[in-house]
């Protein structure tokens, strides 16, 4: 039993994770440790929660930009593509209509669009969220599987150039934060 407490004091720390009782307290905490400098946090709730985003100090996400350059591009791909097929390289005569008749092409050229826009969304989303991510800190608290049910948790990594174990300890029992846990790998 003791050496199993002597590796837990020798195992680096990774960062801390403090419970909150509802999603107000969540908020509040939020902001405060967003205004006391802390970058590298996170906050874990069963729902969403409006405002959350602003009381982080998190930016607007740039998917949907990404995601209207993809469609973009691939609509014209699909023109391009349709035009090249029926005006370059095999031009055919059909009832005296012209070889870029472009009314024809709005369908595909949209599908191609909507494909195109979906697949860079969905890879924007991943790259931007650095997913898929493996290992996380909270993956080894027993205490954070209520984050997907009833609880609501902050945590604070340990690479964040602020971090210090008791004033980030003593950061979230200010902000109301209860069960500390420091969060090492195992």
């Amino acid at each position: 039993m003791e050496d199993a407490m002597s590796n837990s004091s020798t195992m680096k720390v990774e960062g801390i994770l403090a419970r909150f009782e509802n999603p107000g307290e969540l908020l509040t905490a939020a902001r405060k440790i967003r205004d006391a400098g802390y970058r590298k946090f996170d906050c874990h709730s069963p729902f969403p929660i409006h405002g959350m985003d602003a009381a982080m100090g998190l930016k607007r996400s740039p998917v949907g930009w990404i995601a209207g350059a993809g469609g973009f591009v691939g609509t014209s791909i699909g023109l391009v593509l349709q035009w090249w097929t029926s005006s370059v390289a095999y031009p055919v005569v059909i009832s005296g209509k012209p070889f870029f008749s472009y009314q024809a092409y709005l369908l595909i050229s949209f599908a191609f669009g909507v494909l195109f826009a979906g697949a860079s969304a969905l890879v924007a989303m991943l790259a931007l969220n650095r997913l898929p991510r493996l290992f996380h800190p909270v993956f080894y608290s027993d205490r954070f599987t209520r984050a997907s049910d009833d609880g609501f948790f902050v945590s604070i990594e340990a690479d964040d150039s602020l971090f210090d174990i008791e004033e980030s300890k003593a950061l979230l029992e200010s902000v109301g934060g209860k069960d500390m846990e420091e969060l090492r790998r195992q």
